[in-house]
């Protein structure tokens, strides 16, 4: 079983940060394989070729670890999402890049987004606050270009339902994708892009 490495805006620049990305590059093949629940210190010990008690130094638990890994990933994708966003002007292609942006960087991390998606309500106290603060920014970033689109054009639709929509045809992907078949995540991208655009510019209030 060989790890994901967490994708990355840029290489890490310190031994630690290296070693960080290595761990939790582990952690999350892990957790892919095992689940939370079943997954141990232990597994992921031996399948860093860390020692359990260099591990614990770091790490006080798997928690910790599970938290670290939701934590790369979304404010990851969001500092990638805005710097596409840029340069792109309208309203419709801003929303079209987020679809992009999101399937180009979950899908080529496919033990990553199963374990997100999986494990999502785990975390607990101040830790899962967290996450779910960021989760949250991620949501209404996403909710703020469906409605300047909306504003552009005039539309009527509930917004939430439209958003929810998406993301329930975004984020299960990895349980089908084949790149063989489906194309590659910018051409996925596209597809489902038309077909959620066709589904909005057709909505009335009634949704």
């Amino acid at each position: 079983m060989s790890p994901t490495a967490p994708v990355t805006t840029s290489a890490p620049e310190t031994r630690f940060e290296r070693r960080l990305a290595k761990i939790l590059g582990h952690a999350t093949a892990i957790f892919c394989e095992k689940g939370y629940e079943c997954a141990s210190m232990r597994d992921l010990s031996r399948s860093s070729g860390m020692s359990l008690a260099g591990l614990y130094y770091y790490f006080e638990s798997k928690e910790k670890l599970l938290y670290l890994i939701q934590k790369h990933y979304f404010t990851t994708v969001m500092t990638l999402l805005r710097e596409r966003l840029e340069d792109v002007v309208g309203a419709e292609e801003p929303l079209r890049t987020f679809i992009v942006n999101h399937l180009e960087y979950f899908l080529s991390s496919p033990a990553a987004t199963k374990v997100l998606s999986h494990e999502d309500d785990v975390l607990e106290d101040e830790l899962g606050t967290e996450i779910r603060a960021i989760k949250r920014e991620y949501y209404h970033s996403c909710t703020d270009l469906v409605d300047a689109l909306k504003k552009e054009q005039s539309l009527e639709f509930n917004t939430r339902i439209a958003v929810l929509s998406l993301f329930g045809m975004m984020n299960w992907l990895h349980t089908w994708y084949n790149p063989r078949v489906d194309g590659d995540p910018r051409a996925l991208a596209r597809h489902i892009g038309d077909v959620f655009l066709r589904g909005i510019y057709s909505a009335t209030t009634t949704l």
